[in-house]
């Protein structure tokens, strides 16, 4: 009797703990609340918050266009999801690119030629463009391309012939009608697209077709050996200065349509990367600026493989005469400037350059060649501070009339 009752009380005093330590622990659990998950607004809000402020859009010209290449590479180097995104887009050539920077909602930034701008400019079609408009970087020369069937021997057995001039009211219509105006050859003007022009070309249904792109251009690297086309020259005539520059092209840039060791001489035009002339204080030129900042300290990414090869001729510190720069890139070329300006190395070498390059100046140039070679920035080297490009000099940019 006294053996159970001692029993009783150590299992009275024992286990009612021992049982209650485990529903005590589950019972806490139970009433824990569980974690709040967001709600499908909360979520749909926080994306729709990271993803519009990080991205920035760019307008290329047409599909089969070397601008396209070149708004796919600046994607792909710039591009970070945490601080910048930037979203290609396929326009309609450089035209229309200026009236889509312009009107068309979500379109920050956009590929055209300086030509287009000088054009609307004059036309005030558009508005008051000078004022609206800013180029962030001038880039590099795109080449006017005219291919032609088998019997066009120059330019000038085109008179009275059926000419491709593009879409109407392309970039590529009004440089054509420029230069064929120039020079005095009057054409039968048709509009179709690259593709369509090059396959009415094989037809016969034309003579010959414009196509404006730097080179190599993509589609006119993919016509055949036996199609029966060829590249012939514009010269760079009289009254073509202050809107063209001279340019040439080979058998290396088109094995197919040019005969090996033979030379085109042709004109080309500057492709200019332009946005709307945003309020400083306004969210459109935040973004703008995040792009500024990354694109120019970055720019040495664009000078390897496999970027395309016009990245070699891009002077971003080089002037587009007559338009306004975008504050948020004069900035930046001026903090970049400022960061070298004591290096005595760059001031002896750009000295240098210049007295060479006044030696060399190119023939049927109305201005020396170093208003036409300005020094471009590159990432080859960085100085103390590592936020701006070392100052290299060398000839690139769009080459040209002053400003260039």
């Amino acid at each position: 009797m006294r053996f159970a009752l001692v029993i009783g009380v150590c299992l009275g005093m024992c286990l009612p703990p021992l049982f209650a330590a485990v529903p005590a622990s589950a019972t806490e659990q139970a009433k824990a609340p569980a974690p709040e998950r967001p709600s499908a607004d909360s979520v749909r809000q926080t994306y729709r918050t990271q993803i519009n402020d990080n991205t920035v859009t760019i307008m290329a010209g047409a599909a089969h266009g070397s601008d396209t290449e070149i708004v796919q590479d600046i994607a792909a180097v710039l591009d970070d999801d945490t601080a910048l995104r930037v979203v290609p887009m396929i326009g309609k050539g450089p035209a229309q690119t200026v009236k889509d920077v312009l009107f068309m909602r979500g379109v920050d930034m956009g590929i055209t030629h300086a030509t287009v701008l000088s054009h609307y400019a004059k036309t005030g079609e558009l508005g008051p463009l000078r004022s609206q408009i800013a180029y962030v970087a001038k880039l590099f020369n795109e080449e006017m391309h005219l291919l032609a069937r088998a019997g066009i021997e120059d330019v000038q057995a085109l008179d009275g012939k059926v000419v491709n001039f593009g879409p109407e009211g392309s970039g590529t219509e009004i440089t054509a009608r420029h230069v064929f105006a120039t020079l005095g050859v009057q054409v039968s003007e048709v509009h179709h697209d690259d593709a369509d022009a090059i396959a009415k070309l094989k037809s016969g249904e034309i003579d010959a077709t414009i196509v404006i792109g730097g080179k190599p251009a993509p589609l006119l690297s993919q016509v055949e050996p036996d199609s029966g086309l060829k590249l012939i020259s514009l010269p760079y005539a009289k009254g073509l200065e202050d809107e063209t520059y001279p340019a040439t092209l080979t058998h290396e840039d088109y094995p197919a349509l040019i005969e090996a060791g033979a030379r085109i001489d042709t004109v080309a035009v500057c492709a200019v990367l332009v946005s709307f002339n945003w309020d400083d204080d306004s969210v459109r030129s935040k973004k703008l600026e995040r792009f500024v900042e990354r694109f120019f300290s970055k720019f040495d990414a664009f000078l390897v493989s496999p970027r395309h090869p016009k990245w070699q001729q891009v002077n971003f510190a080089a002037t587009l005469e007559g338009w306004k720069r975008s504050p948020l890139a004069q900035d930046w070329i001026d903090r970049a400037k400022t960061a070298v300006a004591a290096d005595a190395g760059a001031r002896e070498q750009f000295e240098t350059f210049l007295a060479q390059a006044t030696r060399t100046q190119r023939p049927g140039r109305t201005r020396s060649a170093p208003s036409c070679s300005a020094p471009f920035w590159n990432g080859a080297r960085r100085n103390k501070t590592d936020r701006f490009p070392r100052l290299v000099l060398r000839v690139g940019g769009c080459h040209g009339p002053a400003g260039s």
